[in-house]
């Protein structure tokens, strides 16, 4: 299968490329970026050199579509849109890495970015890319919105329990930490080394725009449901921690046999029962650890993800495989 990545020199380009080089059914044919064009991508990343010297591209969508059977959207939130219509409008492969088409919802999505969305027709084809909940969409499909990172770390642990009605749907709070690699490669003032080093604070209290797209996704399994959201930004390069909290009348045994049962068949999805998850043990995997905990009627459960890999660019591919007919963990182990 012959892919592009639009938008290759951020962190999520980087590490879609390091999968397509061991993927066994891709081949990397182009990689595009507007301000980086005529440079080689080992030159932006050396870790590339003598394994992928190819020449970054301008984003001239018209020269490369015939020659190629899927994109990778890594640009930034706004600017997806008329990319994802033009490949889409060529029967081509759209897995979209920025959040332009994860909820479904055009007024909650021009709510929560404040921006009118081009393509509403559009947005309702788009399959949101969790593969162990939505596969059997996903198959069906050639249009994937990437879940964000944070959101991933949320909806996965939670969406079982909450169809099958075993946590207080009243009362759920997510106090998630993020490395720095998951506000992207653009450096800005609250991200430099000396403002991020020794330190560790939350931001984007109650206003956080992943906030929105887990809400939509989870009142999928529960209408009307409200997650309490808080972000915080860890002094590390990568990876995320979802400390959960809730509250259920069901047994512990029960509530880790639903998530077992719901991930049995899933490959990149770890229960813990005593031991505790940490970014550690998943940091460069496309592995989510799930831990769970109770004490009475109080629930607490743990999950850790790699923010660039399951959480963006792993995941992607993840879509890739299963919409594609590959082995799920096709260039992922």
């Amino acid at each position: 299968m012959k892919i592009a990545i639009i938008g290759a020199t951020g962190y999520t380009g980087f590490e879609l490329i390091k999968i397509a080089l061991r993927h066994p059914h891709i081949k990397l044919k182009y990689l595009t970026s507007d301000s980086s064009a005529d440079k080689k991508i080992s030159d932006i990343y050396p870790h590339l050199k003598g394994l992928c010297d190819m020449t970054l591209i301008p984003n001239d969508f018209n020269s490369i579509v015939s020659d190629i059977d899927a994109v990778f959207l890594c640009l930034p939130h706004g600017a997806s849109m008329d990319a994802a219509k033009f490949f889409a409008d060529h029967n081509k492969i759209v897995i979209d890495l920025s959040a332009d088409f994860r909820i479904s919802n055009r007024e909650i999505y021009e709510s929560t970015y404040k921006e009118t969305h081009k393509y509403p027709d559009l947005l309702k084809e788009f399959v949101y890319g969790i593969p162990e909940l939505f596969g059997d969409d996903i198959r069906k499909t050639k249009l994937i919105a990437n879940p964000g990172c944070y959101p991933t770390s949320i909806i996965l642990p939670l969406y079982p329990l909450i169809k099958n009605e075993l946590i207080d749907t009243d009362f759920i709070i997510a106090d998630s930490k993020s490395g720095v690699s998951g506000a992207g490669k653009n450096p800005t003032e609250k991200t430099h080394f000396c403002e991020v080093n020794e330190d560790f604070k939350p931001y984007g209290i109650f206003n956080h725009r992943h906030n929105p797209e887990i809400d939509f996704i989870l009142s999928g399994s529960y209408k009307n449901l409200h997650v309490t959201f808080t972000p915080h930004l860890l002094p590390i390069n990568r990876g995320i921690l979802s400390t959960i909290y809730t509250k259920s009348k069901s047994n512990l045994n029960l509530i880790i046999k639903c998530l077992r049962d719901t991930y049995s068949d899933k490959p990149f999805v770890r229960i813990y029962e005593k031991d505790i998850p940490s970014i550690k043990n998943v940091a460069y995997t496309n592995f989510i650890d799930i831990g769970i905990y109770k004490d009475k009627d109080n629930v607490i459960i743990v999950s850790t993800l790699d923010n660039l890999i399951k959480g963006a660019s792993g995941q992607a591919v993840q879509n890739l495989n299963m919409l594609s007919g590959f082995k799920e963990t096709d260039g992922l182990l």
